[in-house]
């Protein structure tokens, strides 16, 4: 079986997450109270978040209607991909084309709601992780705090303590501050979209034994902490943040893609 796979419609590069039990959770209420085994299937989750280059492909290539494009994400000052393209004709015949710019083509795509991640996943035939793939792919089998180990580093993760003037950084980068399956970024860096609705007392429920996902809700759950941010609790393995779906505005929301294996 092949630990690493290339998936050929984006690129994204994912990593095998083997089937098995890992320790979830953590000590607030909303977290389980503390570390839990769980057991799941085997899953594919990208090596790296999208980047600006990937989701600039991605809307040259599908050519979104205005409506979707305002659904999916939010192309001003803080976005660095922008339409080539200009002029009403262009619009009329929905012939633009996206770009990259400011030297950020491997820095992960922000501004982009939940609904424009999971437009993203389905064009490339893969989908948006559950958030206990996620914490999987975080933070290994061993119930650690961080996916490099238990205590805080801030200079294994980009974080607003170490960005200097910048924001996000390219996706390569921090590779110390890798999981133990070798992913990057999984702290740090932006803020990452996973498939669940957020309800505050799922993870009691997975840790009684059901792992059935909440069905509906208001927000959607994003983990992992981002550059905006320098408490270390926002960037623990288990720390569950959530907003509404629709928010694609915020300058620290990205995503990364997972494959059923």
């Amino acid at each position: 079986m092949d630990q690493r796979i290339v998936n050929a419609k984006d690129g994204t590069p994912l990593v095998l997450i083997p089937e098995g039990e890992f320790l979830a959770g953590g000590p607030d209420k909303s977290e389980g109270g503390g570390p839990f085994p769980v057991r799941l299937p085997a899953y594919y989750l990208a090596l790296h978040p999208v980047t600006n280059g990937q989701y600039a492909r991605y809307l040259s290539a599908v050519r979104p209607s205005k409506a979707d494009l305002e659904k999916w994400i939010q192309l001003n000052s803080s976005c660095f991909i922008r339409a080539q393209g200009s002029g009403l004709a262009a619009m009329l015949l929905r012939r633009e084309r996206y770009e990259s710019y400011g030297g950020k083509d491997d820095h992960p795509v922000v501004q982009v709601s939940w609904y424009g991640a999971e437009a993203y996943c389905a064009w490339a035939g893969l989908r948006l992780p559950s958030e206990l793939e996620w914490e999987k792919g975080s933070r290994g089998v061993d119930g650690r705090e961080y996916p490099w180990g238990n205590e805080w580093d801030e200079s294994k993760c980009r974080n607003n303590k170490n960005r200097g003037s910048e924001r996000t950084c390219g996706v390569w980068n921090y590779a110390e501050g890798q999981s133990p399956w070798g992913l990057y970024q999984m702290s740090g860096n932006v803020w990452e979209w996973c498939a669940d609705w957020y309800d505050k007392e799922s993870y009691g429920r997975y840790k009684g034994g059901n792992l059935t996902p909440p069905s509906s809700g208001v927000t959607r759950v994003l983990r992992g902490g981002s550059w905006n941010y320098d408490n270390s609790d926002y960037f623990r393995s288990a720390f569950r943040f959530n907003r509404p779906g629709g928010s694609g505005a915020f300058i620290g929301f990205g995503f990364r893609c997972a494959r059923t294996f």
